[in-house]
């Protein structure tokens, strides 16, 4: 063996094989392929080792393997068939590498080991078989039953890729974003193809969006898979072979990341890391959305409104199908439906909501429309191999599509958002992005992308369309609105379009299959990278009766994205349509989201900022306890409050399982212990919220729409605990960039109780001020009798306990100790 030279040379150089790797085999998996035996090409054993920096590349004669240390916790692996790499660039992962501390390669007898402080990536010599390792228990995370693989594209040119690893019987599986059916990914198989997939049924795949990351959970440890191709890709999590995991892809490269937990939690973490979290969305984007298909004219626009304002159901934002353009046109108005659109919006903006407007991707082919014009004289729509335009029917008729993955088009579609930012335009909703065409369902193979100049068919870029173009329309608003935060929507993407909008999880149906559907879908989007998501309230095609809608409306109460949509053909489903009890009910629920709303805000900054999932699954609070994975209605928003949905047509109660812990009824205040299920009563004006004890939960004063009043004081509520908890309170601007530049407020609340006492301290970051003075204070479950509270050192003597023993007071908001004692 040759001793190790300096960093860029050969450092090890041995045969040790000389088999071919190359196997005759029935193509099973690949579907373009056919059943032909081909021929399937498997690394050999590994000859060669070379580093270069944070890079090793491991040859076997001809293929190359690239094992890349990313960070202590983050491994990258590359597969090159000929030795060749394709460039490194992904719009998934802006920048690679990210803080590594130390790492090394050692040869032993059997094998190499690449470790960092905390994973050793082990390369097995004679087989080239890969395997990932807890450093500090040696427990085996990940591991290859069969050297990574790949076969010739002699269509396109290129290669399938394969990777197949090991699926332990004890191993559960998440992720993968997109997907319907069961949380578990176990037993099943999936495919990434963007598709639009109008009323979907119960695990129907594809769906809309690809984020091919999943995260795998055995012997209490977890650990996550990022297969960062484009294409279109599968996964087999045991359904073929009980025994193994397998993910493969039509073409492009064998590239993937592994990322190390070993808490589920670590490894959606780093998997923001790479991708990025969402940034903060305007505050008001929190808040209720009303949407159909359509509201037009301009008077039943103003009615709607008018009907939020006059049954004071809070509401901050309504939207403009494509029935407000002139022709389906993207980027004009029908001016005998909206005759002065910006008198309209004006109008709904001093009442209080924001107007949010479709836009589509098909360009009407018209010599005489100036968005086509502009297109076509510069070159910007995409063409076929043969130098066609590539052309298809959507809503305008025949249309032209633009190229988002060309930057000079990104740019020239972000500044048609000019007129209607002008107007007073707040949000956009880009949708047929997948894209969609009508009759043939997408674009042709042989469409020619610039993929940033990487250059690409639509076989490389379908999957990034959709992300691309929300990318354009984010970057454009940005540009356009200066300092204000644009609010954007998209039903297509790529792992990380959470960069450039949030998600619906699109044409759903009005039936309780589809609200436990929606339930499970916006869990598996959080914790796969995209947090801000929401389904179509009521269900988007089809007639919910009046108790669907209400429980649908109490679980988008707790989506991070709350909107109700509904197809043009269907009975209207605003908050009071189906009249008493149903409308107050509604607007219970309604007016708890605004209340929680400083709490729902503060659970988005600790996304933005640490990569927290917004709603997390039970799996993800107690991953040692295998019951756990197949547990899938109830979830957290944040780590404080437990919501269990109600998905049952005429339940009067229902099973909840309580984490570990104590337990508040948000209800009642009864303390409920954790690690056990209870029975819960669930009247139609009930849905079980729970209270982890020791949180502090800000409250504002409902509003009819974000900003209608200013806000005097925060109600902070405080469930008592007899250890300590930490909670956050973040506040800012609302709707500004300020807060990159620290002009925000992130306050920590330590709560530690005894049963003698309880203890608030205050800690402060950021350079932000509220406009309030005042903390109010409901304290609930204190067990003893309160005889004495201090507010850094000074006395509280004028406060109350009413007949649910809750405790009653105020102090300044700049506290530093509260002392409660018995």
């Amino acid at each position: 063996m040759e001793e190790q030279t300096e960093v860029g040379k050969e450092i090890f150089n041995q045969k040790i094989s000389d088999s071919t790797g190359d196997e005759v085999v029935q193509h099973l998996n690949n579907p373009v392929a056919g059943a032909e035996a081909i021929v399937k090409k498997y690394l050999d054993s590994v000859k060669k080792v070379w580093q270069d920096g944070n890079r090793y590349i491991f040859g076997d004669g001809s293929a190359k393997v690239e094992i890349r240390i990313v960070s202590d916790e983050i491994i990258r692996i590359r597969l090159a068939p000929h030795g060749v790499f394709l460039d490194d660039f992904s719009y998934a992962v802006p920048v690679v590498d990210q803080k590594v501390t130390t790492f090394r390669l050692e040869e032993f007898p059997e094998h190499f080991d690449i470790s960092t402080n905390t994973v050793v990536c082990r390369v097995r010599k004679d087989d080239f078989l890969i395997s990932f390792l807890d450093k500090q228990t040696q427990v085996v995370m990940s591991q290859d039953v069969s050297p990574m693989h790949w076969e010739e594209n002699a269509d396109f040119g290129g290669y399938y890729v394969y990777a197949t690893k090991k699926c332990l019987t004890e191993e559960n599986f998440f992720g993968l974003g997109d997907k319907s059916g069961n949380m578990n990914l176990r037993g099943r198989h999936f495919q990434n193809w963007n598709t639009d997939a109008y009323s979907f049924g119960w695990d129907q795949d594809p769906l809309y969006r690809t984020i091919p990351f999943y995260i795998g959970v055995h012997d209490k440890s977890a650990y996550g898979i990022f297969f960062d191709n484009t294409f279109r890709s599968y996964f087999d999590f045991g359904r073929e072979d009980a025994e193994k995991t397998s993910f493969w892809a039509d073409g492009g490269e064998l590239q993937y990341y592994y990322m190390h937990g070993p808490h589920f939690m670590d490894v959606v973490k780093r998997y923001q890391s790479l991708t990025g979290t969402h940034p903060m969305p305007p505050k008001w984007a929190l808040g209720y959305h009303q949407c159909r298909w359509s509201y037009y004219p301009e008077s039943k626009v103003k009615e709607i409104a008018e009907g939020f304002r006059s049954r004071s159901i809070p509401c901050d934002a309504i939207y403009l199908d494509i029935d407000y353009m002139d022709g389906y046109r993207c980027f004009t108005w029908n001016k005998s439906h909206f005759p002065d659109p910006k008198r309209m919006i004006k109008e709904l903006t001093t009442d209080g909501f924001k107007t949010v407007v479709m836009i589509d991707p098909g360009i009407k082919v018209d010599d005489n429309y100036w968005v086509f014009k502009e297109g076509k004289e510069n070159n910007y729509f995409c063409r076929r191999s043969d130098d066609y335009f590539m052309e298809g029917h959507v809503w305008p008729g025949r249309c032209q599509f633009p190229d988002f993955t060309n930057p000079t088009v990104r740019e020239w579609w972000g500044g048609l958002y000019k007129e209607l930012v002008e107007i007073g335009v707040a949000g956009v909703w880009n949708d047929m992005n997948e894209p969609a065409v009508f009759g043939s369902g997408t674009f042709p193979n042989d469409v020619r992308h610039n993929y940033d100049g990487y250059r690409g068919s639509h076989r490389k870029a379908h999957n990034v369309y959709g992300m691309q173009m929300v990318r354009s329309t984010y970057d454009g608003l940005k540009k356009l609105m200066r300092n204000k935060r644009p609010f954007t929507i998209t039903r297509a993407g790529y792992s990380g379009m959470q960069r450039y909008g949030c998600v619906w999880t699109g044409d759903n149906v009005a039936t309780w299959e589809h609200l436990k559907i929606g339930n499970i879908q916006c869990q598996r989007m959080s914790i796969s990278g995209v947090p801000f998501c929401g389904t179509d309230i009521g269900g988007f095609s089809g007639e919910p009766d009046p108790e669907l809608f209400t429980r649908w409306i109490q679980l988008g109460t707790f989506s991070p994205f709350m909107r109700a949509h509904s197809a043009g053909d269907t009975a209207e489903r605003e908050p009071w349509s189906f009249g008493e009890p149903y409308t107050s009910i509604n607007r219970t629920y309604i007016e708890l989201r605004y209340r929680l709303l400083p709490y729902l805000y503060s659970v988005f900054w600790e996304h933005h900022r640490y990569g927290f999932p917004i709603l997390r699954p039970l799996v993800m609070l107690e991953q040692e306890n295998e019951s756990m994975s197949f547990r899938q209605d109830e979830f957290t928003f944040g780590d404080k409050i437990l919501v269990c949905p109600v998905l049952e047509q005429g339940a009067a109660s229902r099973r909840v399982y309580l984490p570990k812990g104590n337990w508040f009824n948000f209800w009642t205040h009864e303390v409920l212990q954790g690690e056990s299920e209870h029975l819960i009563e669930t009247p139609l004006d009930h849905m079980p919220l729970f209270v982890r004890s020791g949180s502090v939960i800000p409250e504002y004063p409902v509003m009819q729409y974000v900003g209608e009043q200013e806000v005097t004081e925060v109600l902070l509520n405080i469930y008592y605990a007899d250890y300590e908890v930490n909670s956050f309170l973040y506040e800012d601007h609302g709707d500004t960039f300020a807060y990159e530049q620290d002009i925000y407020s992130e306050k920590k609340f330590a709560v530690k109780g005894s049963s003698s006492g309880l203890i608030i301290e205050q800690s402060r970051e950021g350079l932000y001020t509220p406009n309030y003075e005042w903390y109010s204070y409901n304290v609930v479950g204190l067990p003893f009798s309160v005889v004495r509270i201090t507010v850094d050192d000074k006395e509280v003597t004028d406060y109350s306990i009413d007949d649910r023993n809750c405790l009653h007071f105020k102090s300044n908001k700049n506290f530093t100790t509260i002392k409660i004692y018995s």
